[in-house]
């Protein structure tokens, strides 16, 4: 691999497999190192933004947080994103929160869920105050509009105290039933020398298939052919999911790791003709609320989602 290639092996080795080398090539142009004007522009008007941050026992947690609109900017040279407290609805029960260190790394996916545009931002933890966190961003680009649910989110004063933050090893009953309901999740991975990353995945209700108590298998779906999560996946079996109940206003978090299948099409859980799949088994898991001041309201599902041959 040449020293100055913008993908690292396990990116190189995924999509060599999957026979897509050259388009990566060519779509790894996409991929900055600074926030371009228009993607600050994107940064300024949103208001949800999934993240990625590792614990100081090595497990990979990831959540969803959220603010008013302007709670996520960026400097004028494009070199820094920053988080304002003063417009930051996220709960402290969070989990990453609690992670966030000056000097680490952080994966960010800033979304939009009513445009379905995405923006990538990944760096480091570079200031930690009252006003907010700063975050030096090491690589960014924007994603595809594919398998995002558009939902349209509503604020208003606070309809009730916030729920009970769970905890738990393995998948019960009612963890179940929240696998069953997701349609959207975010994914944390990582890589030792290029940090966290935060990407997205999701579907249709019912596209997670549980396995057995501690196990759920995700298909894989076509996407940008770069392949950040699965080539992160191939060096380093670690990862956080925040599975996102919009409807209760509830985030099931888990950290665990992932094993990734290919050639393993199965028609009642499609991978869109990818035939990859990979396998989160559960070390553990917190469930929490989100802000008790948001409404969500689906508007409609991703015309991409592959549907299962029995539905």
């Amino acid at each position: 691999m040449p020293e100055n290639d913008i993908f690292h092996p396990g990116e190189i080795a995924v999509q060599l497999r999957a026979g897509e080398r050259a388009l990566a090539q060519r779509r790894g142009a996409m991929i900055g190192d600074r926030l371009v004007e228009a993607a600050r522009g994107f940064l300024a008007h949103q208001g949800v933004a999934a993240v990625a941050a590792a614990g100081p026992d090595g497990a990979l947690w990831a959540s969803m947080w959220c603010g008013e609109p302007g709670f996520l900017g960026g400097d004028e040279q494009g070199e820094r994103v920053d988080v304002v407290s003063a417009l930051d609805h996220t709960l402290h029960v969070d989990p990453v929160r609690s992670l966030i260190r000056a000097g680490a790394p952080l994966g960010m996916l800033v979304i939009d869920f009513v445009s379905r545009r995405r923006l990538r931002v990944n760096g480091v933890v570079e200031r930690m105050d009252a006003t907010g966190l700063g975050i030096r961003v090491r690589e960014t680009f924007g994603n595809c509009i594919k398998y995002i649910q558009r939902r349209h989110r509503s604020d208003h004063l606070p309809d009730g105290p916030a729920t009970p933050v769970e905890y738990g090893g393995a998948l019960d009953r009612t963890r179940l039933h929240f696998i069953a309901r997701t349609d959207t999740l975010f994914v944390a991975s990582m890589h030792a020398e290029r940090g966290l990353d935060a990407s997205h995945r999701g579907g249709e209700p019912g596209f997670l298939h549980v396995e057995d108590e501690r196990t759920f298998r995700i298909p894989d779906y076509p996407g940008n052919a770069m392949y950040q999560t699965l080539g992160n996946f191939a060096v380093d079996p670690r990862a956080g999911l925040a599975l996102i109940d919009f409807e209760r206003r509830r985030v099931l978090s888990l950290t665990g790791k992932v094993t990734v299948e290919f050639d393993a099409e199965n028609l009642d859980q499609p991978t869109g003709g990818t035939g990859r799949y990979w396998s989160f088994t559960t070390e553990r898991w917190m469930e929490f609320p989100l802000p008790s001041t948001m409404t969500w309201t689906l508007i409609e599902r991703s015309p991409f989602n592959p549907v299962p041959a029995r539905s």
